[in-house]
């Protein structure tokens, strides 16, 4: 009986534990976000550009961990530009499938910095093989990079926050797969080589402080239709869900008139709304009280 007990006791912990909300009041809500090249300051040279790489493991990183919308690099985004230039440009066969312009998800949140430091090894040790100037499979030896992080808010371009972290090859590892043309061709080699591991470490720890940051980051949404049941233009990638309650406002932003930036904004609460139903890109909500017109901001209620 007392086992029974204990089985039901911690059956309720557990269920507990997964019912906590990962954003606090926002719930389980989303964030757009890219990654731009990271820059390699550290003087650190090999088979692969490190900047290159750790961009490209980290946006798998956040891809992989559900909390983000993720939206394709810099030179991703750029060559889909590309495209849609070329189609507008009359040179190639039109329908319903060529790329349009002004369809690109926006993203709230940019995500940037640089490589500052690599030290190959931290032992002075050995282990596995040296190939082209890089140890491969090496157990013994250690190596380190300094990463620095910003997180840019898009509207604004204003710095958000900023961490620097330290990589170790061996403390901890990624467990899911990737792969590009960030690595030289040699993706292998790069997971082999203690600098790669070490750069796995810091992927590790950027996604948690990436994590922390939505806390601090207030998410928003826009009135695409107004009216008795309003649709915003947030949806299940988002993390938006049915019978969720936002406010509904006008936002004034408030402007240094000596530089044109922008201090802070306040939003104006003028309706609230509840979602009744939705899609991946947008929800229709039922309108709960006042009056909402197309383009004002949503926020999560408290």
């Amino acid at each position: 009986m007392i086992k029974f007990f204990k089985r039901v006791w911690l059956a309720a912990m557990l269920v507990g534990m997964l019912a906590v909300p990962a954003f606090g009041a926002g719930g389980n809500l989303r964030y757009t976000i890219t990654v731009s090249k990271f820059e390699n300051n550290s003087g650190w040279s090999g088979q692969w550009e490190i900047g290159d790489a750790f961009g490209s493991i980290l946006t798998e990183a956040l891809q992989a961990s559900g909390k983000f919308v993720v939206l394709g690099e810099r030179d991703m985004r750029g060559e889909a530009m590309l495209e849609q230039d070329l189609a507008a440009s009359g040179r190639t066969a039109g329908g319903k499938k060529a790329p349009a312009t002004g369809r690109l998800t926006p993203a709230q949140l940019l995500v940037k910095g640089a490589v500052t430091h690599v030290q190959s090894s931290t032992t002075g040790g050995g282990g596995g093989i040296n190939v082209m100037g890089f140890s491969l499979g090496g157990s013994k030896d250690k190596a380190e990079v300094n990463i620095t992080i910003y997180v840019v808010d898009s509207t604004t371009g204003q710095v958000k926050s900023s961490t620097k972290v330290v990589g170790q090859a061996g403390r901890r590892g990624l467990s899911f797969g990737y792969s590009g043309s960030a690595f030289g061709g040699n993706v292998d080699g790069f997971k082999k080589d203690n600098v790669g591991k070490a750069c796995e470490d810091a992927v590790v720890q950027a996604v948690e402080y990436l994590e922390q940051q939505l806390e601090q980051i207030p998410w928003e949404g826009s009135i695409v239709k107004a009216g008795d049941q309003p649709i915003i233009n947030r949806g299940t990638r988002e993390g938006v869900e049915v019978g969720q309650v936002f406010k509904v406002g006008a936002v004034e932003n408030l402007v240094d008139e000596d530089t044109g930036e922008i201090l802070d904004s306040e939003m104006k609460q003028v309706a609230v709304i509840k979602v009744s139903s939705v899609k991946e890109k947008i929800a229709y909500c039922d309108l709960l009280e006042g009056q909402t017109e197309k383009g004002m901001t949503v926020h999560p209620a408290d």
